[in-house]
């Protein structure tokens, strides 16, 4: 007839099946709806898996870790990692204090945006260790206006894999103006004005990179939370980041001594998912890291060339699992207030597995998991309004 027969589905009849003296019911509505269901999530997952492949898996670009593991910065950062974890002594409170020099970027008559700029907070041997263009943070920083802080929220909202701008965070944030939600953006190290001139994209160059990129968005998240609660007054905080992001703001949430809405988007357990499991491991430099531990081998151990080079791209694997266990979110400390934490994972996912979404949830009992239907990209294209609801009811929690 030409009429789509989605619409129609409600006209569908329901058929009695009597087989071997058993009667089943059979609403074939249901089952319509379920293949439909299933198929829809298929797409999202293959979509995933082109997306990785045209980006990952064509070797067109230059693939992570392509400078090796980054030598004696790796031994450093594996270190300094460890403080973060719960049995270390102290968790570092309050952290450096901060003082960003703003500019107004445009102001209206209800909201304005300005951007701020101040040096990293890092421990000093971590700033040695960064590139120069990553030593100065920016921020970007959107507010209602007329409205006092302690009657508003603040979240601050960290950088995705590849999220070079502030600009797809403050489309995020933006419609909660109308919520009294302010929006801080953080432009992580090697990402945006602080990429090194040598990288290119997001592919960082060494393993090293990868850990001094979280270590220093942690650092300068934490400060940039104390600086809205000791300096601007606001009432209520919160911490955000989809992929890359949801992992680094779960490590801020767990570690901050009062509670806050703490929102991992999309986001892992720990870097070992999309590494050593997930599509990035088709867009990793294996043979790099093999000769760069081979040479590492041979320089500590005096070793022979053939003995060096006898190491496999399992045992590679092995140790790059070992080092990015160090981000495991689930050795981390429960946060104060667990129940104003929402995990939001997507039901097709083709980077991020749900068993990973889950083993957040059962280290972090009374927090909460919710499901957009979707892949990683389609997700973080298409679902931003759950993101949002999600920040909001984050911060009723609290």
């Amino acid at each position: 007839s030409g009429v789509c027969p989605v619409q129609h589905l409600e006209h569908l009849p329901v058929f009695v099946v009597v087989i071997c003296r058993k009667v089943s019911v059979i609403n074939f509505n249901q089952i319509f709806l379920n293949m439909v269901s299933v198929n829809v999530g298929l797409v999202h997952y293959v979509l995933d898996h082109i997306y990785g492949t045209l980006l990952h898996r064509t070797k067109l670009g230059t693939p992570f870790f392509s400078k090796g593991w980054g030598g004696t910065k790796l031994d450093l950062l594996e270190r300094m990692v460890k403080q973060l974890f719960p049995e270390a002594p102290c968790q570092n409170w309050p952290p450096t204090a901060v003082q960003p020099k703003w500019k107004t970027v445009w102001e209206t008559k209800n909201s304005c945006l300005r951007e701020g700029v101040f040096r990293t907070t890092c421990d000093e041997r971590l700033i040695d260790a960064l590139p120069p263009e990553s030593h100065n943070a920016r921020v970007a920083f959107l507010t209602p206006k007329d409205v006092s802080p302690e009657k508003m929220a603040c979240v601050v909202h960290l950088a995705g894999t590849g999220d070079h701008s502030f600009e797809r965070r403050l489309r995020l944030g933006g419609p909660l103006l109308k919520d009294n939600i302010a929006t801080m953006v953080l432009e992580s190290p090697y990402y945006g004005q602080r990429r090194p001139s040598m990288q290119h994209g997001a592919k960082l160059q060494c393993v090293s990179d990868l850990l001094l990129l979280g270590k220093a968005t942690i650092d300068e998240a934490r400060s940039l939370l104390y600086w809205l609660q000791a300096e601007a007054g606001y009432g209520k905080m919160g911490i955000c980041g989809l992929s890359m992001g949801g992992v680094h703001a779960a490590m801020v949430g767990s570690l901050h001594p009062t509670p806050i809405a703490t929102l991992p988007f999309l986001a892992p357990h720990s870097a070992v998912v999309p590494f050593c499991e997930g599509l990035y491991r088709h867009a990793t430099a294996w043979e790099a890291l093999r000769e760069d531990a081979a040479a590492l081998a041979k320089d500590a151990t005096s070793l022979t060339e053939d003995a060096a080079s006898g190491i496999s791209i399992e045992q590679v694997k092995d140790r790059l699992r070992s080092v990015l266990s160090l981000t495991d979110v689930t050795r981390f400390p429960l946060p104060k207030n667990p129940q104003a934490v929402i995990f939001v994972g997507a039901t097709d996912d083709g980077y991020i597995p749900r068993h990973s979404v889950m083993e957040l949830q059962k280290a972090w009992p009374g927090s909460e998991v919710r499901w957009v239907t979707g892949g990683h990209v389609s997700s973080f294209l298409l679902h931003n309004d759950s993101f949002r609801k999600a920040i909001v009811d984050a911060l009723d929690r609290l």
